[in-house]
């Protein structure tokens, strides 16, 4: 998998305090990538676009009932 055209962002649940976070790369037609801050040269996970949005809105829904 080609990553150099990828447009790396902090996750907007992340936290800013050094913590637990992740980086979303969802300019890549047909893919959205996921990676670890704090290890990017670790590993990358590749979701589809519907599935990655699916994954999105459950977590928020579940955050809003906490």
């Amino acid at each position: 998998m080609e990553l150099t055209e990828a447009r790396w962002r902090t996750a907007a649940r992340s936290s800013n305090n050094g913590g637990n976070c992740v980086e979303v790369a969802d300019n890549l037609p047909g893919r959205v990538l996921v990676r670890d801050s704090k290890d990017r040269d670790g590993g990358t996970l590749s979701f589809a676009p519907a599935a990655w949005r699916a994954f999105v809105d459950l977590a928020r829904r579940r955050d809003r009932r906490a």
